[in-house]
């Protein structure tokens, strides 16, 4: 087993953030309480409402953005690229060209 740490509170290179963005937006449509127990009952739903599906695309995500920042590109550039190829799980060699076709820096 490999553990990776990632830098904390950073919604590109850490899945678990994109999960609690989720998350809280699914909490927001259960009614307010000002009980505990609501409280904790309705966060725990919550996030067992994230699918599955989601939080692989999360990973996935993830790895794009780790993979363009390896690459050297900007902040700006990595979100372009993780837009423009969403279906794979890293970017292309081709990359640093298109970048210069799309006229991104």
């Amino acid at each position: 087993m490999k553990v990776i740490f990632l830098p904390k509170f950073h919604c590109e290179l850490n899945p678990i953030e994109q999960c609690w963005g989720y998350a809280k937006r699914v909490y927001r449509f259960y009614p307010e309480s000002k009980r505990e127990d609501d409280l904790r009952r309705n966060a725990i739903e919550s996030l067992n409402e994230v699918p599955l599906i989601s939080i692989r695309r999360f990973v996935t995500r993830t790895h794009r953005f780790m993979d363009a920042y390896h690459r050297g590109l900007n902040g700006r550039q990595a979100a372009w690229a993780a837009r423009k190829y969403h279906g794979h799980r890293v970017l292309p060699d081709r990359i640093m060209d298109e970048l210069s076709l799309a006229e991104i820096t």
